[in-house]
């Protein structure tokens, strides 16, 4: 018997032996391949260099094989996937290779008709026009599959008047575009091809493959010694270290190449330093201006209708095919809302009086300093306080001392696709939300969208849901605070502007922020709607609209 407990004994202490050999051994393989995080700060962090090579996949979220990201909340996650649902793009024939151009949608080929109306070939206002596309590839013949990014526009430039259409994709290579009647008097029919379906299919593989084809660059410096290294939302695996420079608050992140010789600590600005398109033989004919991007289609028929006025009785006349409608529309040159608050005109007193004791915070990027100018220029007692910042990107500060108004504009933290900006200046928009205290006195108006075009979508959503816990949290401290929201709009484009990321864009906005007490300034239909070109930055007439709709928030109209 003690014979047999020895040999017990035994047998346990050797498996145990080998048991915590087994666990050292594991143990070293998940150090080896942990990110093992050197924390000189708060924000900065340097990784080891053991990172895995992406694998390769079809699989469109093949991006995120080096692009890290910080887990979900499991509602942020589902959220995420409806988003990535409700904006997912027609599926496009695979592009052979080399592109033969002659099989893409050409705008020239293609043509527009007016259907008939069911009131017997007459319209009247408050019924809705609609009207058929069908695309043609540059041999003439029919497409059969969907895609293409159609804009469309009904207007009358006579009467300064103009609204966007609803354009419906029917898989087959015909579309339809719906507009609502809204003057009286001469309507004209515009159908422009912004993007042909297989540009699409080229955007859609760069920004999920090629996330990093904007380079971004960092100057380290410790005294005398300075280094530049290469640095992203998503950098490429190597065996250099990198230094995790991710915003722990909202978990943005941004990543640098380790300097040799210096740490993560010593980064002090950052800057763009080129685009690559890596695009594949061919496919640069896809993205030709005056050809196939941002061109007009001609009408097969009438290009125009005359409105009627309304007739008495008149029952709604809603189309079958489009259940929402337009936000607004011009007239006279005037945008008018459609429902909501009543747009006001507001002239240089009336602004000052509407702003009086008022503290106006904007962040975002261009599109939203194109405000902060606007009011700078117009209000002649509004004096900006030299902070000596950079023209682009700020922070920019000006004051009425005497009406008590103080605005204020901040550029959103990276990427920003701008000359060299001090690391110190960097700041995202959730944190500065979060550091106001809000009230009736307090006015924030934000945009982000312009700086994320070459990124796959999920990092604009998760930017946006770090923005949106901070407005809700402020709303919640301080509900009489108004916040406003400037969507993206149609741009000049050329292949790293595309209508198509600015589109995506405007609906994951306004999704995210449905439901909200917040106010948008829906620019991708004020800009449509304008005769004026399209530009990421509207001209004059088109920011004086949009001043007027943000002041109209902020001081209603009684009873409207």
């Amino acid at each position: 018997m003690k014979n047999i407990m020895k040999a017990r004994d035994c047998i346990r202490k050797k498996y145990s032996a080998i048991f915590l050999f087994l666990a050292v051994a594991v143990l070293v393989l998940v150090l080896r391949n942990m990110e093992v995080l050197e924390t000189p700060s708060q924000f900065q962090h340097e990784v080891n260099s053991t990172i895995i090579a992406p694998r390769v996949s079809t699989d469109p979220d093949v991006h995120r094989s080096f692009c890290t990201f910080q887990p979900l909340s499991p509602k942020d996650a589902v959220e995420e996937r409806l988003l990535l649902d409700s904006i997912a793009w027609p599926e496009t024939p695979l592009l052979p290779a080399p592109l033969i151009l002659e099989q893409t949608s050409d705008p020239a080929h293609s043509t527009f008709t007016i259907l008939p109306g069911r009131g017997g070939g007459q319209w009247h206002i408050g019924d809705q026009l609609e009207v058929r596309i069908n695309m043609s590839d540059f041999q003439g013949r029919p497409k059969k599959s969907g895609g293409d990014l159609l804009l469309a526009r009904l207007h009358n430039q006579k009467l300064g008047a103009g609204v966007a259409g609803e354009v419906v994709d029917h898989l087959n290579g015909s579309y339809s575009a719906v507009f609502s009647l809204l003057w009286e008097g001469d309507a004209q029919v515009e159908v422009m091809l912004a993007h042909p379906s297989e540009a699409i299919t080229v955007l859609k593989r760069l920004n999920s493959q090629e996330p990093d084809r904007i380079g971004f660059k960092s100057l380290f410096r410790s005294g005398s010694i300075s280094e530049t290294t290469i640095c992203n939302v998503c950098l490429r695996p190597t065996q250099q270290p990198q230094c995790n420079h991710t915003d722990l608050r909202t978990g943005e992140p941004w990543f640098c190449y380790k300097p040799k010789n210096l740490s993560c600590d010593a980064r002090i600005n950052q800057a763009m330093t080129h685009y690559k398109g890596n695009l594949r033989t061919n496919e640069e004919k896809l993205f030709q201006s005056g050809v196939n991007m941002k061109v007009y289609i001609r009408a097969s028929g009438p290009a125009s209708v005359t409105v009627l006025p309304k007739k008495e009785g008149q029952p709604q006349v809603e189309s079958n095919i489009v259940k929402v409608g337009p936000s607004g529309y011009y007239y006279q040159g005037v945008w008018q809302a459609l429902g909501g608050t009543t747009v006001r005109q507001f002239n240089v007193s009336a602004i000052s009086q509407c702003l009086k004791g008022k503290v106006v915070h904007m962040h975002g990027d261009s599109t939203i300093r194109q405000f902060f100018e606007f009011l700078n220029a117009r209000l002649p007692d509004l004096k900006e306080f030299d902070l000596h910042s950079q023209s682009q990107i700020g922070p920019f500060m000006a004051l009425d001392y005497a009406n008590n108004i103080l605005v204020k504009f901040r550029f959103h933290g990276p990427p920003i696709q701008s000359v060299h900006v001090s690391n110190s200046k960097l700041r995202y928009i959730a944190n500065e939300i979060d550091g106001l205290i809000g009230g009736t006195d307090t006015v924030v108006v934000f945009g982000i969208w312009a700086h994320f075009r070459t990124y796959p979508v999920q990092i604009y959503i998760r930017r946006l849901q770090s923005i949106r816990r901070a407005v809700v949290q402020l709303l919640d401290r301080a509900p009489g605070t108004l916040v406003v929201i400037r969507t993206g709009n149609p741009r000049d484009l050329s292949l790293i502007n595309s209508d198509w990321h600015s589109l995506q864009c405007y609906k994951v906005l306004r999704t995210m922020f449905k439901g909200l007490n917040v106010h948008l300034i829906n620019a991708w239909e004020m800009v449509l709607a304008h005769h004026l070109p399209h530009n990421v930055h509207p001209p004059p007439p088109i920011i004086k609209n949009m001043i007027n709709v943000l002041l109209s928030y902020t001081c209603p109209q009684k009873g409207g």
